[in-house]
């Protein structure tokens, strides 16, 4: 039986894309074998090809976030550039773009102006804060949004708010960009009509602020900060171990609690003390319960500390650093380990995380040198050598 296709085979997006919002977007729709024509600046690019040379050279954000794409370097200020831009979506399924509050208009390159000139078109805007409302105008980095989303009030610790370690108002958004394309694209499907589709990063980060937000608007308070413990669960925390590491592990009720009491801190008499033997009195005595807990893991290295706890069927992790991650026993018996091209040689990354046995694997392309494809599009679109060279010449394609 032959594989079926990635699901956007024959689809074609472009966006004038900069950062992580839009690119990440439109990454993972070239993962599913879309193809994303990246249209950047011709002084430097996607100003997230300079955050840091860390991936062998290469910025780490821009190369987590454009394999598989091609790029075009335009000066969209020059109307022959902008004229290119309109050509390659003409033959465009959908459009993304995150410039700058209003600088998409006055291009004429948002939604609503170019889903009316085209109704089959998909045409995507990312902004901060949305079209309109006093935040509209605002720059919008992640690190603002999680502050605005309140993300930053119930993260870290009860004396010090932080931010999350990954840009999650540009993840967040993001993935609400690239479902709605899929969305649109269903709807596409069935009505012929494709439409605009709008994602404000504080609206998507305000959306995951769910559990949080319900708690404080329906008569609870604001969760408190509590690091890695929970905040109404005990023990729920991270605790060290004798060789340095540290083990997080959670009780979520009191049968639970006498299996750790008995088999792993080999205190059975804790099972029953009306000091600890329900969660109310844990939270309490939270203090002592930790105590306790700790007491028994860091007379444990951490294998031995995550064998005794599984083997009394209490959920456990390992808190693992990021280079850690990068061997993670699961992610290598799985495979999800690939090498992709770039400029400056394979580099690994991860396969997408959305599987789809029967198909064709996910289409992990490599990530593009700035105006790489620069010629062979301006061809696609009709431009004869010569104009090409004019271009070039001109400091309006690079």
């Amino acid at each position: 039986m032959e594989p079926l296709p990635l699901p956007l085979e024959g689809i074609t997006v472009v966006a004038v894309e900069q950062a992580v919002a839009a690119p990440f977007a439109t990454r993972q729709l070239a993962d599913l074998g879309a193809r994303v024509v990246k249209v950047e600046r011709i002084d430097g690019g996607d100003f997230a090809r300079g955050y840091d040379t860390a991936a062998a050279g290469l910025a780490s954000h821009f190369v987590w976030c454009n394999r598989g794409k091609e790029s075009i370097a335009l000066d969209l200020k020059d109307p022959r550039g902008l004229d290119v831009v309109r050509r390659l979506v003409a033959d465009a399924d959908v459009f993304v773009q995150n410039l700058a509050q209003g600088a998409a208009a006055r291009l004429g390159l948002d939604a609503a102006t170019l889903c009316a000139a085209d109704p089959r078109l998909i045409a995507v805007d990312i902004s901060g804060y949305g079209a309109f409302g006093p935040y509209a105008g605002k720059r919008a980095y992640d690190m603002l949004v999680q502050c605005e989303a309140g993300l930053v009030s119930v993260t870290g610790t009860a004396e010090q708010p932080v931010k999350a370690g990954i840009p999650a108002a540009d993840i967040a958004a993001a993935m609400y960009a690239f479902s709605g394309v899929l969305a649109a694209l269903v709807r596409r499907g069935t009505t012929g009509r494709g439409g605009p589709v709008e994602v404000s990063m504080l609206e998507a980060l305000a959306e995951w602020m769910g559990h949080p937000l319900h708690h404080a608007m329906h008569g609870g308070t604001p969760p408190a900060r509590t690091g890695l413990a929970h905040a109404v669960i005990a023990p729920y925390d991270a605790y060290p171990t004798a060789d340095g590491g540290r083990v997080l592990l959670s009780v979520q009720n009191d049968r639970e609690w006498r299996r750790l009491a008995e088999q792993v801190l080999g205190r059975p008499e804790l099972a029953h003390d009306p000091a600890y033997a329900t969660n109310a009195a844990r939270v309490e005595h939270r203090e002592h319960t930790d105590e306790l807990v700790g007491k028994a893991l860091v007379a444990l290295v951490t294998d031995e500390a995550v064998a005794r706890l599984e083997a009394a069927g209490i959920a456990c992790a390992r808190l693992r650093d990021v280079r850690e991650v990068a061997e993670h026993p699961q992610l290598v018996a799985r495979d999800r380990w690939r090498e992709v091209g770039s400029p400056v040689g394979p580099l690994r990354a991860l396969l997408p995380p959305i599987t789809l046995p029967g198909g064709d694997s996910a289409r992990m392309g490599p990530v593009p040198a700035l105006g790489e494809h620069t010629g062979a599009l301006l061809r696609a679109v009709g431009m004869t050598d010569d104009e090409i060279a004019a271009l070039r010449r001109d400091g309006v394609a690079a």
